[in-house]
């Protein structure tokens, strides 16, 4: 009876951990479409293009109208700024983190490698927090553009006028309900959305241009208003480079284009360690892609400003949050404008999965590594629940409005690639690449003054990002907290001496002595024997070996544990170890001790000087402080059983 009342919990959480033990490894599935494909069976680099391009080419339905909001009537000629950052600035800052980062860890991973202990992990954290924003935005924006298209939808507009916060979030709820299912990899999907899509686009543009060529007083009507509100060309050019930072949402994408790189075939003799052919595709999929995109971008911004009143833009405006499908609507008829609504609400619906996906791809990368989330954030599913819900509040918060979103993304998307420049600079310069470090420094500037800029102007979108900070930061915080007494060490290896030391003490009674190195003279070892017999009672022909942790990085979490024996001063047998935490790399030996003898070996400790908050803040933070009682509660927590639990002693 009792196990048919605990069958349906059981079933519950088995389904919500599944694949748990396979997420968050190095090389291991980290989620739900992120499993490269087997070796030299992926997909051809266009492919895998329109993968990326679902975020990328999407932004095509709300960008213009963003453009016109933030530029006026000077919208073409910023995203004319906007394109010359995008291929002279991003476009070469990604295809170098394609080179460093071939596996698709990106440029968080490379500044990571730049910077160890806990400032390391405080910057990663910082950065996560940024990605989270501009990806969980990703979602949330995109989900109101796309009931924005839903809604403004002539045959639609009097049945779901109002409805657009419940449709938003209906579309939000949906993507988490696909992943709770299973999302497999989709890139046939996404190559189908991405053509369609583009297709849909040229029409509208071609149309576009047509008219504009047919009505040729719309362009003389620009340029009169143009050159009467800003006088000549110069005061265009500067004014235009003042407001190109609100355009920044046209940079979207380059992360993603890196974090799909293990699916690129690459050529046959392509290796692990050196994938030339995928990094090589991978630089065309990101050159090809910033070159459509910035074709689209010019053209479309061009012919929405001449041809869209500008009171259509605002909000209420018919052209807010889709100039495009106005222009669809207005010049090609109302089945074409339908039909671009549809394509329009799926690739934005598809963005969206593309952005979870990223998330689920990124955050078990990090956090369970660092011991900063629960065991469980490596599944997939305990994870889409907590970004779903994430997903309804921002949501909530914005009032599903695609331009009061637009600040929160781009910040998102500015600090990545700003990161991203910094990072490939200070490869550059490690590379001795003279003039390679110069010119990716200028980039770097560019984007440090344009997110700057950016937060000035709109510092919602700082405050969200800062938000995701606090939050993962204090979460991260309390889960290590919560997990400092967890046996983290993920293999013990011993050399040749070191096991020659274990079968020789076998043989008796197993006895170590834990040991703070200092001098390591004989009298360092002779007095500290001397002081554990008389602590502990024990007669002089006890034997014991030494074990001496040297503490390498406090802040890392999970590591192996490698072991050598050495003999000191002709007869101090002496294990040393290295371990992010002195309590930890114990209790593993003695837990590997026992396994591999069968003996239940016993340890020896003095006590810290100290007081008991103090020392655990060591422990927390350096690794160290009262290592007697925490590395018996490690012990504990290990071993349940108290018969098979190895020994500890202090005196």
């Amino acid at each position: 009876m009792a196990t048919t009342e605990h069958l349906p919990a059981s079933r519950l959480r088995a389904w919500m951990l599944e694949g748990l033990s396979d997420m968050g490894r190095s090389g291991g599935h980290t989620g739900p479409h992120a499993q490269p494909e087997p070796a030299h069976k992926g997909q051809r680099w266009y492919r895998v293009m329109c993968l990326t391009g679902v975020d990328y080419f999407s932004t095509l339905g709300y960008q213009p109208g963003i453009a016109a909001l933030a530029a006026g009537l000077l919208s073409p000629i910023a995203t004319i700024v906007l394109v010359v950052v995008t291929l002279a600035g991003a476009l070469p800052v990604y295809r170098r983190v394609a080179e460093e980062s071939p596996h698709g860890e990106g440029s968080i991973a490379m500044l990571e490698r730049l910077l160890s202990f806990w400032k390391g992990k405080l910057f990663v954290l910082t950065l996560l927090g940024f990605a989270a924003t501009d990806f969980l935005i990703t979602i949330t924006l995109s989900a109101a553009d796309a009931s924005t298209h839903l809604v403004e939808n002539p045959h639609l507009n009097s049945t779901l006028h109002g409805q657009q916060m419940l449709i938003t979030l209906i579309l939000v709820a949906l993507l988490g309900a696909v992943f709770l299912k299973g999302f497999l990899e989709a890139i046939g999907v996404a190559v189908v959305l991405v053509g369609v899509y583009l297709a849909l686009n040229v029409v509208v543009v071609c149309v576009g241009f047509w008219h504009v060529v047919t009505a040729g007083h719309v362009v003389t009507d620009w340029t009169g208003a143009l050159t009467a509100e800003h006088g000549n060309v110069f005061v265009m050019i500067g004014v235009a480079l003042i407001v190109f930072p609100k355009l920044a949402l046209g940079l979207s994408g380059f992360e993603t284009g890196v974090a799909v790189m293990p699916h690129v075939q690459g050529d046959p003799d392509d290796t692990e360690e050196r994938p030339t052919g995928r990094i090589r595709d991978t630089k065309k999929l990101l050159t090809t892609a910033a070159l459509i995109m910035s074709a689209f971008l010019i053209t479309t911004s061009f012919i929405t400003t001449v041809l869209i009143p500008e009171k259509e833009f605002k909000s209420g405006g018919q052209a807010n949050g889709r100039a495009l499908a106005y222009l669809a609507h207005q010049y090609l008829g109302g089945a074409f404008g339908t039909v671009y609504d549809i394509s329009t609400i799926a690739i934005l619906w598809f963005a969206g999965a593309s952005a979870m996906a990223g998330l689920l791809n990124l955050m078990p990368r990090y956090l369970p590594r660092y011991g900063m989330a629960p065991h469980w954030a490596r599944a997939v599913r305990p994870m889409v629940i907590v970004f779903t819900l994430i997903g309804f509040l921002v949501t909530w918060i914005f009032d599903a409005d695609v331009d009061a979103q637009g600040g929160a993304y781009a910040t998102g998307v500015l600090v990545l690639i700003t990161s991203a420049a910094i990072a490939v600079t200070i490869a550059a310069h490690k590379a001795g690449q003279r003039n390679w470090t110069v010119a990716f420094a200028v980039i770097s500037a560019v984007f440090v003054y344009t997110t700057v800029v950016n937060v000035i102007e709109r510092p919602d979108g700082v405050k969200i990002g800062a938000c995701f900070i606090a939050g993962i930061i204090l979460v991260s915080l309390l889960s290590r907290l919560a997990r400092a007494f967890e046996l983290r060490v993920t293999s013990v290896t011993l050399d040749d001496m070191a096991e020659r030391f274990v079968r020789d003490v076998a043989s008796r009674r197993i006895r170590f002595i834990a040991n703070e190195p200092d001098r390591r003279d004989k009298a360092e070892y002779r007095d500290k024997i001397e002081q554990i017999r008389n602590d502990n009672d024990m007669p002089e022909q006890e034997d014991f070996v030494f074990v001496e942790v040297t503490v390498v990085d406090p802040s890392e979490f999970e590591a192996g544990l490698t072991v050598r024996g050495e003999v000191l001063h002709g007869r101090y047998r002496v294990l040393t170890l290295e371990s992010s935490s002195i309590p930890n790399a114990l209790a593993a030996l003695l837990l590997h001790v026992r396994d591999t003898t069968g003996c239940i070996p016993h340890i020896y400790f003095e006590w810290t000087e100290g007081t008991p908050f103090a020392n655990f803040l060591r422990f927390f933070l350096l690794g160290q402080g009262e290592v007697a009682p925490v590395t018996r509660e490690v012990l504990r927590e290990a071993e349940p059983d108290r018969a098979r639990r190895p020994r500890v002693h202090t005196g």
